[in-house]
């Protein structure tokens, strides 16, 4: 399942190679709403990993953005005790800006029956 949320991009962490094979990556948004006459302010941090760590050197700190994530939990075991994570995985960002959204991301290409790309841009 896929989620969306916009808010300002306040922190960007270094790449973390988690293993020789696994590497991630951190940044947080801050999503400020009203809820009954007060401000709320959340900070929400995602994880990026693999090809995805370098989806925030797009953007600056302050800029406004959309993020798609999906929630991932995992349960583990040590020395008998249950622990569990919930991460948010980043796997889009996007430039907001008065009303539209930008993307960063392009669509995959689409193909016609002669396997030739097919350049549908007005310029």
């Amino acid at each position: 399942m896929s989620f969306e949320i916009t808010g300002k991009l306040v922190a960007k962490f270094n790449i973390v190679q988690r293993t020789e094979s696994f590497k991630t990556r951190e940044f947080v948004i801050e999503k400020t709403e009203e809820f009954s006459g007060r401000i709320i302010t959340n900070y929400i941090k995602f994880q990026c990993v693999q090809d995805k760590t370098a989806m925030p050197d797009r953007f600056n700190l302050g800029d406004e953005i959309k993020v798609s994530f999906n929630i991932k939990g995992t349960k583990w075991v040590k020395d008998g005790k249950e622990n569990y994570i919930t991460n948010l995985d980043a796997w889009r960002m996007e430039h907001i800006k008065a009303g539209q959204q930008i993307s960063t991301e392009a669509p995959p290409p689409e193909y016609n029956p002669g396997n030739e790309i097919v350049d549908d841009l007005p310029f």
